[in-house]
């Protein structure tokens, strides 16, 4: 269900802006878009795991608040991020 240590190496290195950046917004919502998708997967097979439902609102209010800034912030940076996630909206 989590992300293993390679996993997000690999997340952050394909998002990082610059050559220490571990913390920036696209390293986020890339990380959190990956939990996501790994939760979602779980309650597929778990439908009655209300807990981890749970957890994964709260994660997925989490990178919408982390989107809504980088949106205020500056929209081609936005539009480039959800592009590459293959996010909708």
């Amino acid at each position: 269900m989590s992300i293993t240590a390679n996993r997000r190496q690999e997340l952050i290195g394909e998002y990082k802006q610059g050559e220490k950046d571990t913390g920036s917004p696209e390293v986020q919502v890339a990380l959190l878009s990956e939990r996501i998708v790994n939760l979602t997967e779980h309650l597929k097979t778990h439908a009655k795991d209300f807990h981890s439902r749970r957890g994964l609102l709260i994660l997925v209010g989490r990178r919408r608040s982390l989107l809504d800034y980088v949106k205020r912030k500056d929209v081609a940076r936005y539009e480039a991020l959800i592009q590459r996630l293959g996010l909708r909206r």
